[in-house]
């Protein structure tokens, strides 16, 4: 009966070792979580768009009929004026006309200077003289139409300026739906912008833009939006926005480009990660413990977001916010280096491929360069890595759950 009583009593003993053993990490030590430190940088708000690069004076040369062409200039990159020949199409029909016209022309002044002789003897020779003047007449008439009729098979150079392309090679039939040269001064240039009609309304003359060109991967560049066309698309319900390259812009006649147009910004705010925010507030931490602060998100991006309440430059806060704790839970911060993550780029649209055209915002890192705007574009370039490490992030904490 002793023996029995001890090997109970071993059994209880071992049993309660191990419900210690596993309720120690899983319920009486405090659970891991991963913080950012709130940063000051600043923010500024956008608005997407794509466009392509032109210039502000330019124009297309196109046939007036379709006819075969025969001559075209070898002239791109030329500079040329306005009324120049650059091409002509076939007009060999109407050139055949002209000339018989002519010589009809010829026969009838012949015919006229007899009659002019003989006017003035009879009644008979007065009409006859009127007759052949208004047969001469109506021939010069119809000579200095068909001369119309052969200038319009001329291709000439609408403006001054350079042909910036050719299309179209001798021998091919074109139309007045063919475009064969754009002509213009290459100089100054523009980015011509399709905006979606609902954000139209932020966007304002003198504001500047920045834009991003797979050309030119990581280059901070530069425009201001010069001005708005009246009238949208109804089809497609966009607005048409003009934004002025400066002289010294890399970006060349015909590229495409990513147009972030800035309608709101400041130079400095606080700012988190967009996964610390949750049911407005955010959880900071207080001597090893949870603090539900209440905020209000300005700025907002996809990554971070600006929030205005009790919270200042260098605190810790959750990220991502753990709900399944309640305010004054104990916790233990992860603080492995990869973890503790401080918001410093927060221009997630602009790096972003797939940004949808809406409203974005953008920030620049804690440690931003003197120049804000450079910051912006330093932020964008960013914003990559800042994605990959949060999502290893969230790797690693659905790993220790």
């Amino acid at each position: 009966m002793k023996l029995q009583h001890l090997i109970a009593t071993g059994i209880l003993a071992v049993a309660t070792a191990g419900a210690g053993y596993y309720a120690y990490p899983h319920l009486l030590r405090a659970p891991l979580v991963t913080t950012s430190i709130a940063g000051l940088a600043p923010v500024s708000e956008a608005v997407y768009g794509t466009g392509t690069v032109e210039p502000e004076r330019w124009a297309k040369v196109v046939p007036l009929q379709r006819r075969r062409l025969v001559e075209l200039c070898r002239c791109e990159g030329q500079v040329v004026k306005a009324g120049q020949v650059l091409g002509r199409q076939d007009d060999a029909e109407e050139r055949s006309a002209l000339d018989q016209m002519e010589i009809n022309r010829g026969q009838l002044e012949r015919d006229l200077a007899r009659a002019e002789k003989d006017r003035d003897k009879s009644d008979a020779a007065r009409t006859d003289y009127e007759q052949r003047w208004t047969k001469l007449e109506e021939t010069k008439s119809r000579i200095a139409a068909q001369k119309v009729r052969l200038d319009s098979l001329l291709l000439r150079a609408p403006l001054d300026g350079m042909v910036l392309r050719r299309d179209g090679e001798v021998g091919e039939i074109a139309g007045p739906t063919d475009v064969l040269f754009w002509v213009g001064p290459p100089a100054p240039m523009q980015v011509v912008a399709e905006i979606n009609e609902e954000e139209i309304n932020r966007i304002a003359t003198g504001q500047k833009a920045f834009l991003r060109s797979e050309a030119f991967p990581g280059r901070a560049l530069r425009a201001t939006v010069s001005q708005i066309t009246p009238k949208g698309d109804p089809t497609r319900k966009t607005f048409r926005v003009y934004l002025r390259l400066p002289e010294d812009t890399p970006l060349r006649i015909g590229m495409s480009a990513e147009v972030n147009i800035i309608f709101r910004e400041k130079q400095a705010a606080i700012v988190v990660p967009a996964e610390a925010v949750a049911a407005g507030s955010v959880q900071m931490v207080d001597d090893g413990r949870i603090k539900r602060v209440p905020v209000t998100v300005g700025v907002r991006g996809n990554r971070n977001i600006e929030i205005l309440g009790d919270i200042s430059k260098g605190t810790p806060v959750l990220s991502p916010a753990r709900t399944d704790l309640a305010d004054g839970a104990r916790i233990r911060i992860d603080s492995s280096p990869a973890k503790v993550v401080e918001p410093a780029a927060t221009s997630e649209p602009t790096d972003q491929p797939t940004a949808t055209p809406e409203s974005i915002a953008v920030a620049s890192a804690t440690t931003a360069p003197s120049d804000p705007d450079d910051a912006v574009i330093s932020a964008a370039m960013t914003a990559h890595i800042d994605s990959v490490v949060n999502d290893a992030r969230r790797n690693l904490i659905s790993n220790s759950r």
